[in-house]
């Protein structure tokens, strides 16, 4: 992977990733972040909703587009400075999502991007919509993932500390966003 800088980047430019929902990612998530909200777990609770059964944590969702801006647009090195999100219908285990982001705006005197961030289920509706903005790294940062079971081990014990930085992080845009309200 090789992180983009702004002179890289154009409007219209677009990047996804698509992730098959299991339920163990959503309960790695719960763990990992300390969401115990019968939505995202109970199978008795969530029969008698209007879900019918558990709902992953919107915030899981929302983490597939930082994947997607970490890894792919602008890529390794960006900031993801804020995101709005609209939470449009509920994620499951078993849905899969493609997460995507589109360049909007770019304004190279700040060094900043503004993207357009969607995530769609398998029958094409949208799940979750929103905008973000992002400051792409000022150097080209290539990134190689590491490969070997050492590797997978790693990635492994960190994907939940991952998901619960990001959680985090969106959470403190969105009580910001709503303090300036």
């Amino acid at each position: 992977m090789i992180g983009k800088t702004i002179t890289e980047v154009a409007r219209g430019d677009h990047a996804e990733i698509v992730r098959t929902v299991q339920d163990q990612d959503i309960a790695d998530f719960i763990e990992a972040v300390g969401d115990v909200n019968p939505l995202h777990s109970d199978v008795a609770y969530t029969a008698t909703t209007p879900f019918k059964e558990p709902i992953a944590p919107g915030l899981f969702t929302a983490g597939l587009i930082s994947a997607v801006i970490g890894a792919m647009l602008p890529g390794p090195g960006a900031v993801y400075l804020s995101q709005s999100l609209k939470f449009v219908k509920p994620v499951k285990a078993g849905d899969t999502i493609t997460a995507r982001v589109e360049v909007l705006e770019v304004i190279h005197e700040r060094n900043r991007i503004r993207l357009r961030t969607t995530c769609t289920n398998q029958r094409g509706e949208d799940v979750l919509s929103g905008e973000a903005w992002v400051m792409p790294s000022g150097t080209h940062i290539v990134y190689e993932e590491e490969r070997g079971v050492a590797a997978s081990l790693v990635r492994l014990t960190l994907k939940p500390w991952s998901w619960a930085a990001q959680a985090l992080a969106a959470w403190a845009t969105m009580v910001t966003s709503a303090a300036r309200r």
